[in-house]
């Protein structure tokens, strides 16, 4: 849960939502922040429409801290954007049904200009009328999930969902605060391939 606090690599339990791992990558540092309803150190002081904003198009609201400033590239409005308005609904009422906790956390640093790569799936949007079909709420929800930021091929930066949706392969390094002993890992090919990804395996596997 990247909005946890954590200590040694854990999660606080009593700390949900409140923020703290870090993300260093060549083109930003950043912290997950307190998504908490604080009003100070949180999102007490955002309305609905601009929560629902920062998950579907990655910005600030345009009052406050960093005001209308984008968030940082690991949070993945561009899968985010997908959702459809009844499940933005339910997760803003989630989210001002958390604990309010005081936790702030410093500045994210960019160094280039951030970059979201379209996920074609979000794209073109959903319809919940289609969700009769297995597949197409499959594909609802692993957009949502953002399972294919990780697990597609990439080269350079950029994600290629195009011809390397789901072929794995992105190495992610140690995260900050790790145990000592932590590998590296790499993501693994999610496709159907019998080989090289998960076509031998059984639905229950």
């Amino acid at each position: 849960m990247p909005f946890a606090a954590r200590r040694r690599g854990r999660t606080i339990a009593d700390k949900a939502f409140s923020g703290g791992l870090t993300f260093a990558t060549p083109t930003f540092v950043a912290i997950a922040p307190n998504i908490t309803p604080d009003v100070e150190t949180g999102i007490g002081s955002w309305s609905d429409a601009e929560i629902k904003r920062a998950l579907v198009a990655g910005i600030r609201p345009d009052h406050g801290r960093l005001a209308g400033v984008a968030l940082a590239a690991i949070m993945p409005a561009n899968f985010y954007s997908a959702l459809l308005p009844d499940d933005l609904d339910a997760i803003v009422a989630y989210l001002r049904s958390v604990k309010p906790l005081r936790s702030e956390v410093p500045d994210p640093q960019y160094k280039a200009p951030v970059r979201r790569d379209a996920y074609p799936d979000a794209v073109a949007g959903f319809d919940r009328a289609t969700f009769t079909d297995p597949v197409r709420r499959g594909a609802y929800l692993v957009t949502i999930g953002h399972c294919m930021e990780c697990h597609s091929a990439w080269s350079r930066g950029v994600s290629d969902f195009r011809n390397g949706l789901g072929r794995g392969g992105r190495a992610f390094p140690v995260p900050a605060g790790a145990p000592d002993g932590t590998p590296a890992s790499v993501a693994a090919n999610i496709t159907s391939d019998p080989a090289a990804g998960i076509g031998g395996w059984s639905d229950q596997e």
